[in-house]
C-alpha cells in the first residue's frame, strides 16, 4: 500500500492520539495533577473553574482535574487485565469447542452460550454482590464475564483454520494435539483476537464505569470516571459541568479505542482492505 491506513483516515489517527494521551495520563497522572486528589477543601465546596481550579471543585471541594487524572488509572488497570483474563480463557475455551472430542466440546460451547444469553451488567451486578468492591475483583469479574465473546471469535476461527492443508501436514506427522494448537491453530487465529481484544477494553471500560456509577466499583475516596460521575448527579443543581467533565472524558475514549478496532479489524482483514 502506497499509504498506511492510519494517514488515509484522519478519525483513526485523531482516534489514536486520544488513546495515547489517555495511557500517558494513565502512566502518569499523580505526578500530572496539580492538586492532591484526595484532599478535602470545605472552602470551596462546589465551585465553578478558576484559576485555582481549573475545572472546578466536587462537593468535597477536591480538584476535579486532580482526580480526572488519577481516576483514569485503576479504570483502564481493570480494562487491560480484564481483557487478558479473557483473551487467554475465552481462546482456549473457543479452541476446545472447536479442535476437541464433541463430547467436551458440547458441554464448553453450551456454557459459552448460557453466560452469553445474560446481560453483561447483570452478571456483573451478581458477581461483585459477593466480593469486595476493588481493581483486583473487578478485573477478575468482568474478565470472566468477557470470555464467551473470545470464546466465539476463537471457536469461528479455530474452525476455519482446522481445515488448512498445514493443519493436516501436522497430524500426518504425528504431531500432538498441544504442538498443532500451538504450533499451527494458536499463530493462525491471532488476527480476529488481538481486535476482539481491542474491542473488549473499550466494553470493560464501561463496565467498570457502570459498576462504579452504582458504587460497587472503585472504592472511594479513590477516583474513578464513572464513580465520579455517579457522585455528580446529585449536584447537577449547584455545579453543572461537575457532571460534564468526566462524561466528556469516558464518552471520547471509548468512542476513540472503537474507532481504533474497528479500523484494525478492515486493516487485519483481506475482505475489508480498501484498495
Amino acid at each position: 500500500m502506497k499509504t498506511t491506513f492510519l494517514f488515509r483516515r484522519p478519525l483513526v489517527a485523531s482516534s489514536l492520539l486520544v488513546v495515547t494521551v489517555v495511557l500517558a495520563i494513565a502512566l502518569a497522572g499523580p505526578l500530572l495533577a496539580p492538586h492532591d486528589p484526595l484532599a478535602i477543601n470545605q472552602n470551596a465546596v462546589n465551585q465553578a473553574s478558576s484559576t485555582q481550579y481549573l475545572l472546578g471543585t466536587d462537593e468535597f471541594g477536591r480538584d476535579i482535574l486532580s482526580r480526572l487524572l488519577v481516576g483514569i488509572r485503576p479504570t483502564i488497570l481493570v480494562a487491560v487485565i480484564s481483557t487478558i483474563i479473557a483473551a487467554i480463557g475465552g481462546t482456549a475455551c473457543g479452541i476446545v469447542g472447536a479442535y476437541s472430542r464433541p463430547v467436551l466440546a458440547f458441554f464448553v460451547m453450551r456454557g459459552v452460550d448460557i453466560m452469553l444469553s445474560f446481560p453483561a451488567i447483570l452478571l456483573a451486578l451478581l458477581a461483585v454482590g459477593f466480593w469486595r468492591s476493588g481493581v483486583v475483583s473487578l478485573s477478575v469479574v468482568i474478565g470472566i464475564i468477557f470470555i464467551p465473546q473470545f470464546a466465539r471469535v476463537a471457536q469461528s476461527a479455530t474452525l476455519q483454520v482446522i481445515r488448512q492443508e498445514f493443519v493436516e501436514a501436522e497430524h500426518a506427522m504425528g504431531a500432538r494435539y498441544l504442538r498443532v494448537v500451538l504450533r499451527a491453530i494458536l499463530p493462525n487465529i491471532l488476527s480476529p483476537l488481538v481486535v476482539q481484544a481491542t474491542l473488549t477494553i473499550a466494553a470493560a471500560i464501561l463496565l467498570e464505569s457502570g459498576l462504579s456509577f452504582l458504587g460497587l466499583g472503585i472504592v472511594p475516596p479513590e477516583p474513578s470516571w464513572g464513580q465520579m460521575i455517579g457522585t455528580a448527579r446529585g449536584y447537577l443543581s449547584q455545579n453543572p459541568m461537575y457532571v460534564v467533565w468526566p462524561s466528556v472524558c469516558l464518552a471520547l475514549t471509548v468512542l476513540a479505542i472503537n474507532v481504533l478496532g474497528d479500523a484494525l479489524r478492515d486493516h487485519l482483514d483481506p475482505r475489508l482492505r480498501e484498495n
